[in-house]
């Protein structure tokens, strides 16, 4: 495996020990995939140390909004043990008093926030979701997934929406800004002010299909993630290097954009 590159992985889950089985094994029910890794700090530590991965962003997404502060303290307190890992909190439509929950994140050291529609049960565009957009605009990075085969909750076109209402918000749309969607993406948010990451999709798409998306939208604004624990780290990087891409573009993806993005 090449180890040359430098490697941020920006699209990383972890939960507590205790929980981490049955949270992996219903993702991988949900998604009906054999996942790859156990959802444990150790566990990701071990796999993305094998392809040389400096720095790893982690997250996972509150199903229920008495949930939000526990999870925001598991990963604060996970970034406090591991220079090498960076958090993001998250956030529930259908918690009380959001803007306060931001500015504790933020106190907590968290550079970002995790929002996944289909699990959290809400639509991008919902109107109950604007007042969220409106408390992290200007202050953290918004990774949302994109996607679904059984929804449209998490729509390319839903988020483009988003875009338009709310300029300055910093949104990375995951898995190339949908997950099953890619025509969609590319029709709706291909060239807009927004990121996307490579994470559970370089499985699936054709590599030449891959680079013309990279291309369309622009390797600046691309970032290298692997969806741990559903794909495995060697996997997804010998996918991606195997993709037409230039160095350059491939060093901007693996490290540099994100490393811009989250003033490493």
């Amino acid at each position: 495996m090449d180890k040359t590159y430098r490697i941020i992985d920006i699209h990383t889950h972890i939960f507590p020990d205790k929980v981490a089985e049955k949270a992996v094994f219903n993702i991988g029910s949900y998604y009906n995939i054999k996942m790859s890794g156990r959802g444990t700090v150790a566990d990701l530590l071990e796999k993305g140390g094998r392809i040389g991965v400096e720095k790893f962003v982690v997250h996972s997404s509150a199903t229920h909004p008495e949930q939000v502060k526990a999870i925001n303290d598991f990963i604060a307190e996970t970034v406090k043990k591991h220079d090498n890992i960076i958090g993001f909190g998250t956030l529930h439509p259908g918690m009380k008093n959001i803007d306060a929950e931001v500015q504790r994140i933020i106190s907590l050291n968290l550079k970002g926030i995790k929002l996944h529609p289909e699990f959290q049960n809400f639509s991008i565009d919902d109107p109950e979701m604007m007042p969220v957009y409106a408390s992290i605009q200007g202050k953290l990075p918004l990774l949302i997934h994109m996607g679904d085969e059984k929804r449209t909750s998490s729509s390319p076109e839903r988020l483009s929406k988003v875009l338009r209402l709310f300029p300055s918000l910093t949104v990375i749309a995951a898995h190339f800004g949908g997950y099953r969607m890619w025509d969609h993406s590319l029709r709706y948010l291909a060239g807009k002010n927004v990121y996307m990451d490579t994470s559970s999709t370089l499985a699936f798409l054709e590599p030449e299909r891959a680079v013309n998306m990279i291309r369309k939208h622009g390797a600046d604004r691309f970032l290298f993630g692997t969806d741990y624990p559903m794909w495995d780290h060697e996997e997804e990087l010998n996918r991606f290097l195997h993709l037409d891409l230039t160095d350059e573009e491939k060093c901007a993806i693996l490290y540099s954009n994100a490393a811009r993005l989250l003033n490493i």
